[in-house]
């Protein structure tokens, strides 16, 4: 296996270029989404050098640009808040420890092979997941955009609006109205030479030094130079369990970030990329940022799409686009101290519309009713309770009524044919003759298709309505597999009918539905003449039996 995938030196003029473009977009999101966690702006650096260096030579998406994301950003932002709260001054260390562990149950994750899993996270979920943070981000950028410092919560900014409105700073507002429409119309054919972000921060920090005398502006303010240093995780036992938990979100809305993305870098660059392998290397670049004082990040569509654009194709582009933002750390972090938070906040609520799913919200309207109210609640639950609870509640429903939909469909597969043959074109001429002869009292339970836990009591119910007759045959010939559940239920029709004096018979299954019925001890209530590999076999023995035991 390749050590770094996708690597090749045959692109490089591409990658250098597009690693520098996707850098240079990068910077301002980093400083903007590292003042927003509470971290401060060289936190967001330090976690776009780590994430997007580690995760470009580790990762299975060879084009893809990883760093912090918004919605890395609003969950940091809660844990910080929330370990600071506990604790002011190991509580930084303990959220970045928080960082060490979601990297490690990426890793986890990757090793596990989980990672064609984690997309599956229904769609109306996603949205109103993803619409929720982009209004978290919007809503926790009222202050700062108003010229006030920015609230440690969603409920604590709103109840503080009044307040921001009636005591505005118009400098503040002026400034950040500026950015944010220059970011929505600063055309796309200069947005490949200079990328608006870069120019709304430039103009902020010269609009600075131009305030008439006795104004200010909340700025950045100092911002360290050199490399981290190394933090080395500290645990709490009092706060094991939420650590844990926190870490688990980041691990998970990481991993759907990143791997939503890495389907953006297929589309766009004709690749495959390799889900597993691309949580590992995640995983890693998180783990580095946690022990670094790093944000934790994730693929960033935005930057994917500018490295590829640019002629980025190989990790070498994502490790250029690090190896700049370490440049920058190293020697240019006092061109950033006079930035405006009004600047930053403008660039972060244009990130936050842009996160919000506009293109599912326009067509709600056409949405079945269900896929409307789970939307909803998932937005309304990620903005007001909490993340993990919108996720689990969001992906608890619609595993649910998917599955139901799923058996319902199971059951109505179910044919259920005695002398009534019209339904069912697959019996040979001798198998209807037999059916026919039999006069209603052999019973074909014939299932269709794979049959899950879900159908079990469907199937119960199916049989105990049919029609009275003498014997049972469960006919498994185009059933490709069966969990547990089902073979459970199937025990119970045996016993039920044995109760009854009906003799049962099992025909068609193959090796995989064989062995859960043997495993389970299924089998072994059927004599060895009631279990057959056909149908035609099985039912020249029932009729003959039934109609030996007649005439005796």
């Amino acid at each position: 296996m390749q050590l770094i995938k996708g690597f090749s030196t045959d692109n490089l003029k591409g990658d250098l270029y597009g690693g520098v473009t996707a850098a240079v977009v990068a910077l301002p999101l980093a400083l903007a989404f590292g003042v927003s966690s509470g971290a401060g702006a060289i936190a967001g650096l330090y976690g776009a050098i780590f994430v997007g260096l580690f995760a470009a030579l580790f990762g299975g998406t060879p084009s893809q640009i990883s760093g912090p994301t918004g919605p890395m950003t609003v969950v940091m932002a809660a844990v910080f808040t929330q370990f600071a709260a506990v604790d002011p001054e190991s509580g930084p260390v303990l959220a970045f420890t928080v960082v060490i562990l979601g990297g490690a149950l990426q890793i986890l994750f990757g090793l596990l092979k989980l990672g064609k899993y984690i997309t599956l996270v229904p769609f109306p979920v996603i949205s109103g997941f993803m619409s929720g943070i982009g209004v978290i981000i919007i809503l926790l950028q009222l202050g700062p955009l108003l010229g006030h410092p920015a609230t440690s919560g969603v409920a604590q900014s709103v109840q503080q609006l009044p307040v921001f409105l009636a005591d505005m700073q118009p400098p503040a507002l002026l400034l950040g109205v500026f950015a944010l429409v220059l970011l929505t119309f600063w055309p796309a054919r200069l947005a490949r030479v200079v990328p608006s972000p870069l120019v709304a921060l430039i103009i902020g920090a010269l609009v600075v030094f131009w305030l008439p005398e006795g104004q200010t502006l909340a700025v950045i303010g100092d911002i360290p130079t050199g490399l981290p240093s190394l933090q080395w995780p500290q645990f709490e036992p009092a706060l094991i369990q939420e650590m844990v938990q926190a870490a688990l979100m980041l691990a998970a809305l990481g991993s759907i970030d990143s791997l939503l993305t890495s389907l953006v870098a297929d589309n766009m660059s004709k690749s495959q990329h390799d889900s597993d392998r691309e949580l590992i290397g995640q995983g890693i670049g998180n783990m580095f940022a946690g022990f670094f004082g790093g944000l934790p990040g994730a693929g960033a569509t935005m930057r994917t799409v500018v490295n590829i654009r640019a002629g980025g194709k190989t990790p070498i582009s994502g490790a250029v686009h690090a190896i700049v933002l370490l440049v920058i750390v190293l020697g240019a972090g006092p061109l950033a101290e006079n930035i405006p938070h009004a600047v930053l906040a403008g660039i972060l609520i244009k990130v936050g519309i842009d996160i919000i799913d506009w293109k599912f919200l326009l067509r709600l309207h056409r949405a079945p009713l269900f896929v409307v109210c789970l939307m909803l609640l998932v937005f309304a639950l990620t903005v007001f309770v909490d993340l993990v609870t919108a996720v689990l509640v969001g992906v608890f429903l619609a595993n649910i009524i998917t599955v139901k939909r799923l058996a319902d469909a199971q059951v109505d597969a179910v044919q259920v044919i005695s002398d009534d043959l019209d339904e069912h074109e697959q019996l040979s001429p001798r198998e209807s003759e037999l059916l026919l002869k039999a006069g209603g009292r052999i019973l074909l339970y014939h299932f269709n298709g794979p049959v899950s836990y879900g159908a079990a009591k469907g199937i119960i119910l199916k049989l105990r309505q049919a029609n009275p007759h003498d014997t049972l045959i469960f006919d498994f010939s185009q059933v490709p597999l069966i969990d547990v559940s089902t073979a459970m239920a199937i025990e119970e029709m045996i016993i039920d009918s044995q109760s009854a004096d009906r003799e049962v018979y099992v025909i068609g299954t193959n090796e995989l539905v064989h062995n859960v019925l043997s495993r389970m001890q299924i089998l072994k209530l059927l004599p060895d003449h009631c279990v057959h590999d056909r149908r035609e076999p099985a039912l020249e023995i029932a009729y003959d039996k039934l109609f030996r035991t007649i005439e005796g």
